[in-house]
């Protein structure tokens, strides 16, 4: 269960009983029914701007948001924030760019929205610490649990292979 590591032993316990019951779809289903609708790289960059625009208007801008097939297998990643410069004659540019694994196409908007607002976050705070973390509850009052359910569901994906939402918000 390497996507839960550093959780506690009586949690770990729990969620690998849910596992040999086969019961984690059920409870993750029950939890959330439907997928989001967000489908396109031009939604998602909607998503992330309306968030943005509601939370962090003073920050970087954001010149890029999409969905990346490669990002969960190449960096072992769910999310990226990047800045790219380039330069314009004399001067450096930098622009800021999310991806977010195409994984998530297809899950809860509860959990499209957890893994945004953790990129987001890292436009004003760079480094995984309290800041970052309160910066992240306060966009999303229930990051911390909507983390683990993600990562409980990582582990369902690597543990039963099987999506739990299609395309059209329906279980497969």
């Amino acid at each position: 269960m390497r996507y839960l590591q550093g959780y506690p032993l009586e949690t770990l316990a729990q969620v690998e009983k849910l596992l040999a019951q086969g019961r984690v779809a059920d409870w993750l289903q029950q939890k959330y029914p439907q997928a989001h609708t967000v489908r396109t790289d031009r939604a998602l960059f909607d998503y992330v701007q309306a968030l943005k625009a509601e939370y962090l208007r003073g920050a970087d801008p954001v010149g890029k948001v999409l969905f990346d097939a490669k990002l969960h297998v190449v960096k072992n990643a769910l999310g990226t924030h990047t800045t790219v410069s380039r330069v314009q004659g004399n001067k450096l540019k930098a622009k800021r760019e999310i991806r977010v694994a195409t994984l998530f196409k297809t899950v809860p908007d509860e959990f499209l929205r957890m893994i945004t607002v953790h990129e987001l976050a890292h436009l004003k705070e760079r480094a995984h610490d309290k800041a970052f973390y309160s910066l992240c509850s306060h966009m999303e009052p229930r990051y911390h649990q909507l983390e683990f359910e993600v990562r409980v569901y990582l582990t369902h994906l690597e543990v039963a292979g099987a999506k739990l939402w299609g395309a059209a918000g329906m279980a497969e």
